[in-house]
This record gives structure tokens, C-alpha cells and sequence, in this order.
């Protein structure tokens, strides 16, 4: 699907006056609501299927609705085992489920829930292996294909990273440009693409990007911990939303990991398992997002005038918790930002909110948070 010159400057000033409230999102798992799945995720020996994931999914529709979170990250794996060569048993469960789909699509829409994947790190486009290069289309094309059957818009995108660099990063990128361009309809339609925190930089996929016209993402902390060629952070940030001209930019946002890590592994001096901690790792995501650093990062995008407008999926390992934490961050905080999210009230101050009795990680109802 191609479109005119013309139509592209359409959609980009709608995008650049779009005065909607900005979005907050979270990926896959609900902490704050015991027993929601994501998906079916038994063994094939169970006979898992698209249809269960559904009943999950609605389910999990439903908590963010009455939660008011406009934003959700769906699991990459809703149809088990669908292009798996040698399970013929699993095939065409997408089309089974068509009028099933076709109904989670309407109450995603009904309560304004922009919906998005992100396919695992199995998906590599620029491989030299062509095998694996086929099967990471496969199982993006069955991607493509729920978002379609659910009649999502273009705001419903598949995220990826380019892949490997296999000894040449030069031609890793050569190789993806490749291979999008031979990529089925339905996939290059929704296909955005991620910058990396260890192989291929914001510079990459804007090289990638001027090649292609491929939607970029931009993911703040990958941006810290992956810049060699020292791009200045805000401009490079509004460079990645100019990339968008079907639908509301979208990126990533994460705060390191600032704890130490504990490693269990053999004590040598006396042969037993014993704990070590080692200092973090930055790509390592928090549990929950640093309330001032985010502040920091929309005020400067928001600096220059006319920079578009754009919702942000949260990268925290509280997931939803972290999602309603931010929230009442920023009203407490910074009203400024909180506004641009559509939030409003009295902001409260009690930071124990969600804790037990014994200071242990827990949500609302009392429940331990588990990871």
C-alpha cells in the first residue's frame, strides 16, 4: 500500500495539530490484577489456542478501562504454535478466530486502547540465513494478520530491532533494507523499527529509515547506553517522530536498573552456592520510572515549538504498577506534564500506597508483586 506525496503531507499536519492527551502504555503482564493472562501459553501437549488468548485479552481490556490506560503492549505469542512447520494442527487459527478477533478489535476501539507488538528477539530481517530470515516473516505476516482481523488502524504497530551484525554492521544494515522491501503488505504496513542499546544506534535506523520510509521508535535508555556517534538527544528525538506519517508517534521509556544484582553461583573457597552482588547493568530496566528524569525528557521535547505530540510506552518491570505510579508522580510533581497526559486531580503524597505491612512490594489489594 502506497501513498501520494500529497496525502503523506496531509497526515503529517494532522499528526503535528493532533491536541489529543498523550498516552501512557505498559507491556504484556498485569501485576496489579491477580490471575489476568496475557495469553495461552500452555505446551502444544495442551492444545493452547488463539480463542483462550481472546477471552484473556478481553479480560485484560477491561482492567485497563476501568484503570483508564489508553495504552497496551499485546504478547507476541497470541496464536501458539501457528507457523510452527511441523504443527499442521496449529495452523489457520487466526482464521478460525475471525469473528473473535473482529469483536476484541471493537472493545479495543470502544475504549480507545491503542494496541501494539513487539515480536520477540527471534525476528531477525537482515540474517544470512535464509531459513531464518523466512520464519521471522512468517511469524510477522501472523502478526500482521491478528492486528488486521481485529480491524485496528495504523496506530497498531509491530516493533522490531534490526537483528544481528554478524561481523559486518555495514552490511546488516544493507541486508534489512533488503529484505523489507520484499516484505508482504500487511507487515510492512504496520513494521516500525526500534533503535538498539548494544548493536545498531539511532543513526543506524535513521540511515535505515532515509532508505526505506520505515517508522522509527525511539527508546531512551537503548539512546544512552548505544550513541558512538554522540547524536545530541532532543533534536535526534524529533528527528525519530518526523519519521511518522500514518499515526501518532510513539516511543519507549525506560529508567535503569540502579540496585545491585545478586548472582548465585559457587563459592570457590568452600565448593557451596552462595550470593554475590555485582553493580547493575545500565540496560537493565527498573521496576519503575524515575518520575523526575521523565518530566525532564518531555519538557525538552516540547521545548521547541511544533514538535508533535506523542504517547510513550513504559519500559518497567512493575508494569502496570509502575504505569499508575507515574501518573500519580506527575500530578504530584510536574502538573505541566501531567496535563499533556490527560491527568487530573489531587495529586496524594503516600509513597507506601503500594506496600504491605512489612514494606514488601505489593498493589492495592495487599497482594505481593511478583515479577
Amino acid at each position: 500500500m502506497s501513498i501520494s506525496s500529497e496525502e503523506t503531507a496531509h497526515r503529517t499536519e494532522k499528526l503535528q495539530t493532533d491536541d489529543s492527551p498523550q498516552r501512557l502504555g505498559f507491556a504484556v503482564k498485569v501485576i496489579n490484577q491477580n490471575g489476568l493472562k496475557a495469553n495461552d501459553a500452555r505446551r502444544w501437549q495442551s492444545g493452547p489456542h488463539l480463542s483462550v488468548t481472546i477471552g484473556y485479552l478481553h479480560e485484560i481490556f477491561a482492567y485497563l478501562a476501568k484503570n483508564e490506560i489508553t495504552m497496551y503492549r499485546m504478547s507476541s505469542d497470541l496464536a501458539p504454535y501457528c507457523t510452527h512447520p511441523d504443527m499442521p494442527q496449529f495452523w489457520g487459527q487466526i482464521g478460525a478466530c475471525g469473528d473473535g478477533l473482529a469483536a476484541l478489535g471493537k472493545a479495543a476501539r470502544e475504549n480507545d486502547i491503542r494496541l501494539s507488538m513487539h515480536p520477540s528477539q527471534f525476528i531477525v530481517l537482515n540474517s544470512p540465513d535464509p531459513v531464518l530470515v523466512e520464519k521471522s516473516v512468517r511469524d510477522l505476516l501472523a502478526a500482521a494478520e491478528i492486528l488486521d482481523a481485529m480491524e485496528m488502524g495504523p496506530e497498531a504497530v509491530l516493533i522490531i530491532h534490526v537483528g544481528g551484525t554478524y561481523g559486518d554492521h555495514k552490511t546488516g544494515c544493507e541486508r534489512w533494507v533488503e529484505t523489507y522491501r520484499t516484505l508482504p503488505e500487511p507487515v510492512r504496513r504496520r513494521l516500525v523499527l526500534e533503535n538498539d542499546d548494544i548493536r545498531y544506534s539511532a543513526a543506524d535506523v535513521l540511515s535505515i529509515h532515509e532508505e526505506t520510509g520505515v517508522a522509527l521508535v525511539f527508546d531512551n535508555l537503548h539512546f544512552w547506553c548505544n550513541n558512538p556517534e554522540r547524536l545530541p538527544l532532543v533534536e535526534t528525538f524529533r528527528q525519530f517522530l518526523r519519521t511518522w506519517t500514518s499515526a501518532r508517534p510513539k516511543m519507549h521509556f525506560s529508567s535503569p536498573n540502579t540496585g545491585m544484582r545478586e548472582v548465585r553461583r559457587k563459592d570457590e573457597t568452600t565448593n557451596k552456592l552462595a550470593t554475590f552482588y555485582q553493580q547493575p547493568i545500565w540496560t537493565g530496566h527498573a521496576d519503575f520510572i524515575h518520575p523526575f528524569e521523565f518530566t525532564q525528557f518531555v519538557r525538552d521535547a516540547f521545548a521547541e515549538p511544533g514538535t508533535p505530540r506523542f504517547d510513550v510506552m513504559l519500559e518497567a518491570k512493575a508494569k502496570d504498577i509502575a504505569l499508575l505510579r507515574l501518573r500519580r508522580d506527575l500530578l504530584r510533581y510536574a502538573p505541566d506534564v501531567a496535563v499533556r497526559f490527560g491527568l487530573a486531580g489531587e495529586p496524594t503524597t503516600d509513597d507506601t500506597e503500594y506496600y504491605d505491612e512489612e514494606g514488601e512490594p505489593g498493589n492495592e489489594s495487599g497482594d505481593k508483586m511478583v515479577e
